[in-house]
């Protein structure tokens, strides 16, 4: 049968969507990306926050609808939302012909040719990332899952009930996906879990991320290693010197700490304080003189005062993050700080969000035009839609979440029309001298020379 795939939500997602197109392709099965054509609907839902939950229901409302006009004929719902709220969907939506929870995933051949319609049970097993799978990020980057489930309970966050403990794979089958990614010529590879900096707790009585990047950095290949979603108080000086020692290893640092005040860390239950965030970030900068830091913060959360807001902005102001992410709280249900007194208006929230945001917009900007007239190693990812520039991603960008970078080759015309042709392929790595920098996006033109970062 014909499937189409709608994946939502974050990276580990996209890994999990791309493990149940792999299944689908090995049973025989074709894979559209017109989801108009789909004789089967797959949606692979986020249920971490309001905004993705409302983005996952309007994806089933719409999917139900094409099911009733065109070729669909079963749709399935996966992912967080279906292992959160099984019930309401059955209820709310009966255009769903089977749901599947979080382990489910391995099932999905039996859903789609009609043998299952529910699967909701949480295992400590992850041996289902260890299939095959059928890529759907840009070309020549792929993400790589270390991990499932969370530990880490904070107050405002319902991962853990949705996805269980934290779990680690075995560090060889990791090493194993990342020699085959290579080898079917993947040239960024990006390490994703839930707490990356916990990998290995639970089957080898430590933290080893280190170790693993270390193993990792001595796979052959010409490729680069991004490491997503660190957490602060498992960040060792160990791991610090991995960033600064393995040259595969982008030195670009993904530390989402959520706020600074100590009073709201501890009303998240986020361990750490201040304190150690500060020594944190001043430590990679001052072993990694280059490297490009990047967190995600929430405002607004119960409890905050104009006091902790505060605090937050000169923290931005003092680190001078190269990238961040700002969230409004978003109240989760079954989470403690669901029940929290102090609920900050909504009003309140957005402005705070909008004064971080503009600090950081100007922060970002005076970055990026700290590189004009640099050059730098960009992987290209593709044309613009007006045919005048290529563009790409340095080290300086991760896949998604940040801006890109758009150049030309000077003398030499792009032909939309043949790629086989083009003076520059998809895929290639090309130094590029920054010659205009904006809040998010940059623009130069290509120069040869072996001097880029």
């Amino acid at each position: 049968m014909r499937i189409g795939l709608i994946s939502l939500g974050c990276a580990k997602n996209t890994v999990d969507s791309e493990i149940m197109l792999g299944l689908l392709v090995t049973a025989g099965h074709e894979i559209t990306n017109d989801i108009e054509q789909a004789e089967v609907l797959i949606v692979n839902t986020c249920g971490f926050i309001d905004s993705a939950k409302q983005e996952a229901i309007d994806a089933i409302i719409e999917c139900g609808k094409l099911k009733e006009q065109g070729s669909c004929c079963r749709l399935i719902v996966t992912g967080c939302l279906a292992q959160r709220y099984p019930d309401d969907i059955k209820l709310q939506l009966p255009e769903v012909d089977c749901i599947l929870g979080i382990n489910g995933y391995i099932h999905i051949v039996d859903a789609v040719e009609g043998r299952l319609d529910y699967f909701d049970l949480i295992t400590l097993d992850v041996s289902y990332l260890e299939h095959e799978r059928v890529l759907t990020t840009p070309k020549n980057v792929a993400y790589v899952k270390i991990s499932e489930g969370c530990d880490n309970r904070c107050s405002y966050c319902a991962i853990p009930y949705i996805r269980g403990s934290f779990r680690s794979r075995p560090m060889e089958n990791i090493i194993d996906e990342v020699k085959r990614l290579i080898n079917e010529g993947i040239k960024e590879v990006v390490i994703v879990a839930q707490d990356t900096s916990r990998y290995g707790k639970d089957l080898y009585g430590q933290p080893s991320l280190a170790q693993l990047m270390y193993k990792l950095d001595e796979i052959d290949g010409n490729f680069y290693i991004r490491i997503m979603y660190l957490y602060p108080d498992e960040i060792a000086d160990s791991l610090i010197d991995a960033f600064a020692n393995c040259k595969k290893v982008m030195h670009y640092v993904d530390l989402p700490i959520q706020h600074i005040s100590d009073n709201v860390l501890t009303n998240m239950n986020r361990r750490g304080d201040s304190k150690l965030i500060y020594k944190i970030f001043n430590d990679f900068k001052k072993k990694i003189p280059d490297c490009v830091m990047r967190t995600s913060l929430i405002v607004g959360f119960p409890g905050e005062t104009e006091e902790d807001f505060t605090a937050l902005k000169e923290f931005v102001h003092n680190i001078g993050f190269d990238r961040l992410g700002v969230f409004e709280y978003s109240k989760e249900e079954g989470t403690p700080a669901d029940k929290m007194k102090g609920q900050v208006h909504h009003a309140t929230k957005h402005r705070r969000y909008r004064e971080i945001m503009e600090i950081q917009q100007e922060i970002s900007k005076q970055k990026n035009q700290q590189m004009i007239g640099k050059v730098v190693r960009v992987l290209v990812e593709g044309i613009s839609e007006d045919g005048i520039f290529y563009y790409g991603r340095s080290y300086m960008q991760a896949p998604e979440v940040d801006g890109l970078i758009y150049f030309i080759a000077e003398n030499e015309a792009i032909d939309l029309m043949n790629e086989d042709n083009l003076p520059v392929k998809i895929g290639d790595f090309v130094d590029v001298e920054i010659m205009i920098a904006e809040e998010y996006d940059m623009t130069g033109k290509i120069v040869y020379t072996k001097e880029a970062r």
